[in-house]
C-alpha cells in the first residue's frame, strides 16, 4: 500500500530505459554499418562510432545492473 507509487515510478523508469537502450543499440548499428561501409573514414566518424558503442554499453550494464527485463 505505502510502496505503490516507488514500484509505479521504478516501472516507468525501467520502461523508459529501455526504450532508450533500443534507441541506442538502432544508432550504434547505423553507426558501425557506416564505418564498414566507408572506404576512408574520418576520424569524427571513427570516434562518433566509438561513442556510440560506449553510450549503448554503458546503459546496457545498467539495465543489467538493476535486473531489468524485456517484457515482449
Amino acid at each position: 500500500m505505502f510502496f505503490r507509487k516507488k514500484k509505479r515510478l521504478r516501472n516507468e523508469f525501467n520502461e523508459a530505459l529501455i526504450e532508450e537502450l533500443e534507441q541506442l543499440k538502432r544508432n550504434w548499428h547505423n553507426q558501425k554499418s557506416l564505418l564498414e561501409k566507408s572506404v576512408d573514414p574520418s576520424e569524427e566518424v571513427i570516434a562518433q562510432a566509438r561513442l556510440a558503442e560506449v553510450k549503448y554499453f554503458y546503459l546496457f550494464r545498467e539495465v543489467k545492473r538493476r535486473n531489468v527485463r524485456m517484457q515482449r
